[in-house]
């Protein structure tokens, strides 16, 4: 089977240096900002740059327990950040790894667009399924807009 891409923008009212650092450069905080979903990130291997091996261990009663992924790029100046998903609990029967490109963008409002792509490869004759992709979808919107509450309550967090 062919690799399936997926595509989603969401929009933010805090500007995109801020957005990145509180989601991606400082990702071990994600548990005091998303503690209804992350337990924990941690690097396994590296420095946090690019080949870096992270292990996020999400909490108890979720769709996955971990997610092991590799940190592919990272560009501080242009907001973006790639990395691929190599093992997941829940979904290694059926998909090999996905990869993932995230960018953040300025708004006209003073705010970001968030652009999010992720292709998934499939095992062998394995189908990924729409429910699959929009799940992938909805839990990226939700993430961002969680983040987006959190600065919002802590005006000095992530400056």
């Amino acid at each position: 089977m062919a690799p399936v891409t997926s595509s989603y923008e969401v929009t933010s009212s805090i500007p995109p240096a801020r957005l990145f650092k509180a989601t991606i450069l400082e990702e071990k905080h994600l548990h005091k900002i998303l503690p209804q979903g992350v337990k924990s990130v941690e690097i396994l291997e590296g420095d946090g740059g690019v080949g870096t091996i992270k292990l996020t261990t999400f909490v108890e009663g979720g769709e996955l327990k971990t997610a092991k992924q590799r940190v592919d790029g990272i560009d501080k100046e242009k907001f973006t950040y790639s990395y691929t998903v190599l093992e997941a609990d829940g979904f290694n029967d059926v998909i090999e790894k996905i990869c993932c490109v995230i960018k953040f963008e300025p708004s006209a409002d003073g705010g970001s667009i968030c652009k999010t792509t992720n292709t998934y490869y499939p095992k062998g004759g394995a189908q990924i399924s729409e429910e699959h992709l929009k799940g992938g979808k909805e839990k990226g919107l939700g993430m961002v807009k969680a983040v987006e509450a959190y600065l919002h309550a802590n005006p000095t967090a992530y400056n």
